[in-house]
């Protein structure tokens, strides 16, 4: 996975510390729409900074793609196939088919906070080139 990000600061041990826009789904452009008006989020992270890059450079990071599918997988499959699951085992055996299968949704979603927390924790960014020239001031 490739992403347009900003330097913001550089750490020490060939690490940089970077800051992604993230915008809405309609791409920020809700004044042609007059659509939602959603803010947009900025994400700040740490990246390996083997170019050397400077504080105000535009770069692009990379990371592994495929972390975040399984957690994706986990996120949505995990409870729909727990829901499922309940609702056949819930009213074969008790009649209860939809009280289990909500059980089991509820189930699923467990381990999406401590999923989030490890991807955090263990997600690798590197800068892997530059990407344009420096922001203006009034636009960081």
């Amino acid at each position: 996975m490739e992403q347009t990000v900003l330097v913001r600061r550089l750490i020490r041990d060939g690490m940089a510390e970077v800051s992604l826009v993230r915008e809405s789904a309609c791409s920020g452009d809700c004044h042609k729409c007059a659509g939602c008006g959603a803010a947009q989020e900025t994400l700040i992270f740490r990246a390996h900074n083997p170019i050397g890059a400077q504080v105000g450079d535009v770069v692009k990071v990379q990371s592994k793609s495929s972390p975040v599918l399984k957690a994706a997988a986990v996120l949505y499959l995990l409870p729909l196939v727990l829901f499922v699951a309940g609702y056949l085992l819930g009213e074969h055996l008790w009649g209860r088919g939809v009280l289990v299968s909500l059980t089991g949704f509820v189930l699923g979603a467990v381990p999406i906070r401590p999923l989030d927390r490890h991807l955090k924790k263990t997600m690798q960014y590197t800068i892997t080139e530059f990407a344009g020239k420096k922001p203006a001031e009034n636009e960081r």
